[in-house]
């Protein structure tokens, strides 16, 4: 590595979320801050909820079926004549 272009590596970074769990990781900052961490965001914890605006769930599930029901069309078989002639 080229000397004096890397920032300063911390490899026990302490962490401080708004829930209140510390912990530590590696980062070029000495403390982060953070509202969120993988103790509290709701994908994590698995409380996550779907927000439901305007009916717009119903309306993606309402696509999705008719998709599903949606026949394939029919194709038409073109046949192609034979001009070359086979020799006998």
């Amino acid at each position: 590595m080229k000397k004096d272009i890397h920032p300063k590596y911390y490899p026990k970074t302490k962490v401080n979320c708004a829930c209140g769990e510390n912990f530590e990781i590696g980062s070029t900052k000495e403390t982060i801050e953070t509202e969120v961490c993988f103790k509290c965001h709701p994908f994590y914890t698995g409380k996550e909820k779907v927000i439901d605006t305007a009916g717009r769930v119903e309306k993606f599930k309402k696509r999705l079926a008719k998709k599903v029901e949606v026949k394939p069309k029919k194709v038409k078989k073109i046949e192609f004549k034979n001009k070359v002639e086979k020799n006998k």
